[in-house]
């Protein structure tokens, strides 16, 4: 799998849920073990991802650990960072590339990054290139609007961008977008996935089943937009260099490059 587009969040307290999701078809379940998870739960959430983690999984597992500036998350590292069944860490709440530095001198698993203050989005780029084992930066939207007071989502809109660019610039994958609360809102899910696509994101945080088809399908191409990737590419092999095709479409190497990443994208659902 070259891009995974669904990122299924399930609560560490629940090994029952996280059984199930193992199976539902997202391309990596994420185990929560800080805000899903009530305080007097901790501890038997982190000893049941360690449980389940112990072997490998089916589907690439992520573990979501607590807060690196609190008192648990050093015992969620010591419990789960070195298990055969752990794909990555997700670090919360990151202000920080001394944050990042400080987890990759202690584990070697994949580390990624989300960025929910005003402070983090501030150090987007820092945090993003802090280190060759983070693999990914995000936004927890939930906390960022709470930190900045947010109540309408367009005024999230730049933040949004500052981390996608930071991504780039860091020459890390797109972010996927943040979860969309109302797990039974479907529509508003595809709305909201569709703007998100226009800003730059690959794929989504879900918390129900239910969300997965929707996100892969708001994300992977569309048939024309297939059809007019192959049509690019296939002048642009004829002949090379920037051109005009015959509906007068202005092609260049940008372009192409954008198309190509266009069938890259869709082979992901081919058998």
């Amino acid at each position: 799998m070259t891009f995974p587009l669904t990122w299924l969040y399930v609560p560490g307290d629940r090994p029952h849920v996280v059984a199930k999701a193992l199976t539902c078809g997202a391309d990596v379940v994420v185990i929560d073990l800080e805000d899903a998870v009530a305080p007097d739960r901790k501890e038997y959430a982190r000893a049941a991802t360690a449980d389940l983690l112990r072997e490998e999984q089916p589907v690439p597992v992520h573990v979501r650990i607590n807060a690196l500036d609190g008192p648990l998350a050093a015992a969620d590292l010591r419990a789960v960072a070195a298990l055969p069944g752990v794909s990555g860490l997700r670090l919360p709440k990151v202000t920080s590339p001394a944050q990042i530095t400080g987890i990759a001198r202690n584990t070697r698993n994949p580390l990624y990054a989300l960025l929910e203050t005003a402070l983090g989005v501030e150090h987007a780029y820092a945090i993003a290139a802090a280190h060759p084992s983070l693999r990914g930066v995000s936004l927890g939207e939930a906390d960022l609007r709470a930190d900045l007071g947010i109540r309408e989502d367009a005024g999230l809109d730049w933040s949004r961008s500052r981390v996608i660019v930071a991504a780039r610039a860091a020459g890390l994958a797109p972010p996927p977008q943040s979860v969309h609360p109302d797990t039974r809102d479907l529509e508003g899910l595809a709305a909201s996935c569709a703007h998100g696509r226009t800003l730059g994101f690959l794929g989504r945080a879900a918390i129900h089943p239910r969300q997965l088809p929707i996100i892969e399908r708001a994300y992977l191409p569309t048939q024309r937009e297939l059809e007019e990737a192959e049509t690019i590419v296939k002048a642009a092999a004829t002949e090379p260099g920037a051109q005009a095709l015959p509906d007068g479409r202005f092609i260049d190497a940008a372009v192409v490059a954008m198309a190509r990443r266009t069938l890259t994208l869709a082979r992901r659902s081919d058998p």
